[in-house]
């Protein structure tokens, strides 16, 4: 473990599905990982925020299937983790943050561990740092801190924090007593809590010591320790991951740390922070945070406005444009697989949809058109009865595995840059408007040894086209 002497160890949780931004937002590519506010992720923008001086390296939780996209985008915001540990199933925070602790505890004693989602906005970054340090006494002193963010309006999508008393100076950060947490109130009740003035929303960040976090494990759920730690001991490297071993992991209890240990725990304080804060919890919290117009009107993409008003527009396919006329109250989202439009009072009702999608079949409630894999990602362009069309982009000194096909046949046509094409004992350089076939059964593989992408489009042909008829026999992402 790298870590300074009174650095703070952050601990960044990125796991979630955010079904509330669908149609942006899937499964297989949730919001953490996309560019909703600015060029940058919000992944990308939390591990930025929590960097520099008093921050040591920060420790990662994923799950195996976002692992390389954590990777990659922490290479790109030029980061480098302590470590990022995979699990092997989602059991919520409570688990995830036990399993950290342990892990900086087991050579770093001392240190402090301030966790936190990996999908908010927090404008203000030497604000959000500040509250930190204001923060990292009390946890040097055994308290297990919160931040409770200064409410704006009466949310009805966030648990609140009480307090004893409203904050005298919300803007120095002190620390305050906490009376207890309450859970997401409907309207009428936001609207009561708003107005008494000694109410935040639960942001679900925090700060404490590894030793603090763990006594409170051990005094407020004891059982969940074997198994957490059993797991970190069985973990096994894997290509500059660790992965938790999945039998202890999985007898661990599913819960949130604020059921398992904060809303039992005596030793707590707030940090009350008001210098701008959302955890993007729907469309409507987008909105907010985009630049408007004069009418309340937020454009991204190739999206015009014309007469509309307290209006979201995004297009997030360069070549579909999308116009809104005369709109008001609404969000409209164009993807190039599935269109959402509502009104921004339902904004928290879009879960809904992602739920009936999933419930008639339709691989666009969790799945996007563009599939994403380690070395690049594919799209399907064309898909009939036998065949299927697809381009694919292989990202520079990258490659697929070498592999075989039981039941299909393909055609690979170089539209850019210079692959390297495997096909049986014969490899060859395939260069712009070159093409090859591979015979169905053909051991074969493609590398980009370039320093630009390689553009490719694949025909396949044969009696089934799923992407689970593939043989392996290396790879270098460490695949089955």
């Amino acid at each position: 473990m790298k870590s300074v002497s009174g650095d703070i160890v952050p601990i960044i949780l990125c796991g979630g599905s955010g079904t509330r931004l669908w149609p942006l937002s899937r499964k297989s590519f949730p919001k953490q990982f996309a560019s909703l506010t600015g060029d940058k992720t919000l992944f990308q923008e939390s591990a930025e925020r929590l960097s520099g001086d008093g921050f040591s390296a920060p420790v990662i939780l994923t799950n195996a299937e976002f692992r390389f996209v954590v990777q990659e985008q922490l290479e790109q915001a030029g980061i480098m983790p302590e470590a990022i540990l995979i699990e092997p199933e989602a059991r919520n925070t409570a688990p995830a943050i036990l399993t950290a602790a342990l892990h900086v505890l087991s050579t770093t004693p001392d240190a402090l561990l301030l966790v936190a989602p990996s999908d908010h906005v927090v404008p203000d970054k030497a604000a959000f740092q500040a509250a930190i340090r204001a923060g990292a006494c009390a946890a040097r002193d055994g308290r297990l801190v919160t931040f409770g963010i200064m409410p704006t309006h009466a949310e009805t999508g966030y648990g609140y924090l009480e307090l004893e008393a409203p904050p005298t100076q919300p803007d120095s950060f002190e620390p305050v007593s906490l009376k207890q947490f309450v859970e997401k109130p409907d309207a009428a009740r936001a609207n009561q809590m708003l107005e008494a003035g000694y109410y935040l929303w639960n942001a679900g960040i925090f700060l404490f010591s590894a030793k603090a976090i763990v006594a409170a494990f051990e005094t407020h759920a004891v059982a969940m320790i074997a198994p957490v730690r059993a797991s970190l001991q069985e973990a096994e490297k894997d290509l500059g991951f660790l992965r938790l071993s999945p039998a202890p992991w999985c007898a661990a209890e599913a819960i949130s740390i604020d059921y398992a240990i904060m809303e039992k725990a005596r030793n707590l304080s707030v940090v009350p922070y008001g210098a701008g804060w959302s955890d993007l919890g729907g469309w409507d919290a987008v909105w907010r945070e985009m630049p408007q117009d004069a009418s309340g009107v937020a454009t991204s993409g190739a999206a015009t406005a014309i007469d509309c008003r307290n209006t979201l527009l995004r297009s997030e396919d360069e070549g579909l444009e999308m116009v809104g006329i005369g709109l008001e109250n609404l969000i409209a989202i164009a993807m190039p697989d599935a269109v959402l439009i509502a009104d921004v009072a339902r904004s928290q009702d879009v879960r809904l949809a992602v739920s009936r999608l999933k419930a008639k079949g339709a691989k666009q409630a969790e799945a996007f058109a563009k599939d994403r894999r380690p070395w690049g990602w594919f799209e399907t362009l064309a898909l009939g009865n036998r065949f299927q069309v697809k381009r694919i982009v292989v990202k520079p000194g990258h490659s697929l595995s070498l592999q075989s096909h039981h039941h299909r046949a393909e055609h690979w046509v170089v539209v850019e840059g210079t692959a390297q094409v495997t096909i049986g004992n014969e490899v060859q350089l395939v260069c712009e408007n070159q093409s090859v076939y591979i015979p169905i059964g053909t051991v074969h593989r493609l590398e980009n040894p370039g320093k630009l992408p390689v553009v490719l489009i694949e025909v396949q042909t044969g009696s089934y086209l799923g992407e689970d008829d593939i043989i392996r026999y290396e790879d270098r992402y460490a695949r089955g």
